[in-house]
């Protein structure tokens, strides 16, 4: 992972240690793997259970910017709890007085397309789908929207925010 350069002064001799810390591997760090994380998947009422289904997180985070992906594929014995649901981020956004807008699709029969909302100062993303098919306003996902969940369905979602640090 990237961090802040250190700063050097007049007249220093600087190592090759130094020098690869400070440039090959920050600039090494940008190219790596991401990093893998299991996601936590909530809902205001009752959370949901995983069971047999997976529920996968990855996210490269160079400097203070993090990108993510979530997928969650539901299993035959996947209980869906009720309420609006959440997913815990890798990192803290920043409390940057924004919110940042990501991707959410659903592949529950038909393909839905949604949004991911990140508040300034937050731990989790929650993925918002339009109510039906004919409707452009969207709500906070629940086992029923944008359709009934069922084993097999897949909620994948990207983004990208300011990490807090």
């Amino acid at each position: 992972m990237t961090f802040a350069p250190r700063t050097f002064v007049v007249g220093e001799v600087v190592s090759a240690a130094v020098m690869n810390q400070e440039i090959r591997d920050q600039f090494n760090s940008m190219f790596a793997a991401w990093t893998s994380y299991t996601p936590v998947w909530t809902a205001s009422t009752t959370n949901p259970v995983l069971d047999n289904g997976t529920l996968i997180g990855r996210y490269m985070k160079i400097g203070r910017t993090v990108y993510f992906h979530i997928n969650l594929t539901t299993g035959s014995l996947t209980t869906y709890g009720s309420g609006v649901y959440s997913f815990s981020l890798p990192v803290a956004s920043a409390n940057a007085g924004a919110t940042m807008i990501g991707n959410a699709h659903l592949l529950a029969g038909s393909r839905w397309n949604g949004q991911l909302v990140i508040s300034a100062n937050a731990t989790t993303t929650s993925p918002f789908f339009p109510t039906n098919s004919t409707t452009t306003s969207t709500q906070q996902q629940t086992a029923t929207i944008p359709a009934t969940l069922a084993a097999g369905h897949q909620l994948r979602m990207t983004g990208m925010y300011e990490a807090a640090a």
